[in-house]
Formats: structure tokens, sequence, C-alpha cells
């Protein structure tokens, strides 16, 4: 398996082309055949031909790039078509609009051969995707991997790697307390292992044997090396530093960050009105009570704000002071449940945005009464409140509702730490994808623990 290893990326890159090059084939097909022999189009634009197809081409490696269209191995089955469909339905739209421009048609004129093209690419899609999984289990199956654990229960992160059981298969865990020598005799009959939250020192002989032996490591991150991850290598000595510059954005950022926030905001509203329109009819009329929900948040430097939601739980809610939302939530209303699984619960926060109290993408605006609880066990989560908080962000599009507030942390800081505008606007293009995906809107399980109770038990994970 490790020298089929080497050849991965090169079988992908074929894979890729092949799709790409089908979908491109049918559009040139449709193209000449319905749109420019029967003149439909125009016989002045016969020159641009070539613009067209490769408009369509680079659309097409855009988006499948964005939202994963091309990672058979990496996401799910599921996850997988799904990327590509939402890529194919957005590519032919925004070409329909295109052609629309060029021919000078009316929003609905002529669009039947794109219609049919869409259902081809679906169907070509579908079995595209089927196909390479199956080719891809042969060639890779699962790593058999051994897990080395600290003090922290290692069931949690066992149980996530468990939902990938067609990547990795865990056949043995190991506590760092039976000692390194016999870890490392351990380790060398895995050509993989995973290591978790375990401390510093023994981490570093670990990772080093691992490199020794050639063995594949994945090791959980530590704030600290999310801290160095985006670190400039300095060349001024023998000795190479690592410069953590450790500075908020800039100005510069932090102006095209605002014009970014006012211009897309300004746009959500006017496309989103209809459907907080009739969300508010549908709050109205369930139990005749408020139609928005005011909740105090945070925001950067711990400044207080007042959220807008619509409410989707029922008035009383909360009689028993702030909590997180837990699956199935008896609290939460018919129109509720609808409104959050699309998130449409949030579109009042347009705005929060416009006002200057949130950004479009940033760090999930946490309660101040719950981020306390957070700060008693995790002092640093208050480093998330560096920038300000958004409707979207690293931690809503990479994790989930119930991700773990230490893991949020985690995401949350390698935003920070990345930053650039670019990283933005694929943030809010991901944000779409997810948008339908329960698995990001679903409240906590009754089995995970909540601040309150985490506060009860915590644990050295900075060692």
């Amino acid at each position: 398996m490790e020298n089929r290893e080497r050849y991965k990326k090169i079988i992908m890159f074929f894979a890729s082309v092949i799709i790409v090059a089908i979908e491109t084939l049918i559009f040139t097909y449709i193209w000449y055949n319905f749109y420019l022999s029967r003149e439909i189009i125009g016989r002045l634009f016969v020159r641009g031909n070539q613009v067209v197809i490769g408009f369509y081409v680079l659309m097409l490696y855009f988006f499948y790039k964005i939202y994963g269209g091309f990672k058979v191995g990496y996401l799910r089955v599921f996850e997988v078509i799904y990327s590509q469909i939402l890529s194919v339905l957005c590519v032919n739209f925004i070409t329909y609009l295109q052609l629309c421009l060029i021919g000078r048609w009316r929003l609905g004129e002529h669009s039947t051969p794109m219609i049919i093209m869409t259902g081809i690419d679906m169907l070509i899609v579908i079995i595209w995707v089927v196909g390479m999984r199956f080719v891809y289990t042969r060639l890779y199956p699962p790593r058999q991997m051994l897990m080395i654990y600290g003090e922290r229960n290692p069931k949690e992160l066992c149980d996530k790697f468990e939902t990938r059981a067609d990547k990795y298969t865990i056949r043995e865990m190991v506590s760092v307390s039976l000692g390194v020598e016999a870890i490392k005799e351990k380790i060398n009959g895995y050509n993989a292992i995973i290591i978790g939250d375990i401390p510093s020192h023994i981490r570093n002989v670990l990772l080093k044997y691992c490199f020794e032996k050639d063995i594949r490591c994945y090791s959980i991150p530590k704030l600290s090396d999310i801290l160095l991850r985006n670190a400039d290598e300095i060349h001024l000595f023998d000795t190479t530093l690592l410069l953590s510059r450790n500075l908020r954005l800039t100005a510069e950022q932090l102006f095209f960050k605002r014009l970014l926030d006012i211009v897309f905001s300004l746009v959500m509203l006017v496309i989103a009105s209809p459907f907080m329109l009739l969300i508010a009819i549908a709050i109205k009329i369930y139990d005749g009570g408020p139609v928005f929900y005011k909740q105090p948040r945070l925001t950067r430097d711990n400044q207080i704000f007042m959220i807008l939601k619509f409410r989707s739980m029922k008035i009383d809610s909360e009689e028993q002071g702030a909590q997180l939302a837990k699956k199935k939530d008896d609290r939460v209303t018919p129109v509720g449940r609808v409104i959050r699984r699309i998130h449409f619960d949030e579109l009042p926060q347009i705005f929060n945005i416009l006002k200057g109290d949130m950004s479009l993408v940033g760090p999930r605006p946490e309660r101040p009464e719950i981020a306390t609880l957070y700060g008693d066990i995790i002092p640093e989560f208050e480093y998330r409140l560096k920038v300000k908080a958004g409707l979207t962000g690293y931690a809503q599009v990479y994790g989930k509702y119930n991700t773990t507030p230490y893991d949020k942390l985690k995401l949350d800081l390698t935003y920070i730490e990345t930053y650039s505008l670019k990283l933005d606007l694929k943030l809010l293009m991901l944000t779409f994808k997810i948008l339908f995906q329960k698995e990001n809107t679903e409240g906590l399980e009754v089995w995970q623990r909540t601040a309150g109770q985490e506060n009860k038990n915590k644990d050295s994970r900075e060692l």
C-alpha cells in the first residue's frame, strides 16, 4: 500500500481531469448544436467559442476545488456527490446567465438545453463518484492504526475516527503511562499512528521516532501549534527563527473586511427579504409571540451587543437559565425546527452586521455567562475575541453546533492566525454548501458535556 501511496495524487489528478473533460464535452456539444447552429446566440459571437468553453472549464475547476468535488477518498460518498451536484448547479446557472447576456434573452428563455445538460451532468457525477470510490477503496483500504492517548479518555476521539471506518481502523489504543520505550515497540507494528492530547515532551519524542521510521503520524494540535502554524521564517542568523507577530488585523484588512460586510449584507438583505417576511408571518401565526429574539452576546474585546434572531423556541424556553440547545430539544417550535435546520433563524443578524456589531465571517458570538464558564476551564477561550464575532466562520464551516468548546477555539484561532480576504470569501462560499447538511445544525447529544459539567472535570491540555 505504501508503494501505491506515492501514486495517489497522480491517480486522483487524472480522475479529476476525466470528469471535467466529460462535462466540458457535453457543454461543447450543447453550445455548438443548440445555441450556435440554430443561431440562438448569433453569428457575431462565433469567434468567442473558445472563450466561453474555456470559462466553463475554469468555473468547473473553481467550484469543484472550493466545495471538495475532487475529494473522492477524503469525503464520504454522499458528501462528494453533494459537492459535485452543487458545483454543477452553480456553474450551469452562471453559464446560463452568461448566455442570457450574450444572446440578450429574458431569464427562462432558451433554458431547455441547459436544464437537460444539468440533468445529464448529475447522472454522470453520480456514476463517476461511485465508480471512483470503488476503485479508491480497492487501491487504498482503511489504515490499521495505533492510538496513543494521555490523561483524557480516548473514547471521544475514537468515536470520531469510527465515523470514517472507510479510511481509518483503530486496532489498538495505548496510554502514555505505558512508557516511551514500550510505546515505540508498539509503533513498530503499524504504518500509521494517532497521537492524542498528550504532554508535549513525549509527543516530540514520538514524532521524531515516526519520522525516523517513515511511519505516518496523525497528531491532535495544541493551541501553541496553531499559533506557530502561520509564523514567518527569519534567516538573519545560522539558526532559523519563527516569528509569530501576534498582531490583530491591520488597518487595510479591517477596511476591506468592513467593506465586504456592508456590500454582501445589503445584497443578502435584498435576496432574503421575501423569506424573512414569510418566516415572521409563520412565527406569529404559530403562537402569537414575538417574531424576533434578542440576546446579549460577546464580540471583539469582550464587548456586549444584542444579537437579533428569529425566535425558534417557545416563549418560556429559558426560565431555568441559559443553556445550549440539545438534540431533539422539546423547547424548539415546529417553525423553529425548520428554520434552524437551514440556518434561516440567523437572517436578522444581517442588521447586526450592517450596524457593525458583527462581521460576516468570524467566531460565533457566545453568551457572556456561557463564555465565562468556558473560560474557567479554558483560560485561552478569550483569544477568539481578538476579532469581531461572525455570522459564519471557520468553526461554523469545519465544525458542528455540538463541537466541543476546546475544538471550536482551535478552529477560531486557525481563522485568526491565517486571516485573509480570500479566506473570508472561501468561507462564505462553503457556508452555502453546509446550509442543508443536517449534522451542522444538530444540538448537543444528551451525553455531551456542557460548560458546567466540564468545569467539574478540568484537565491539563497544554502540558
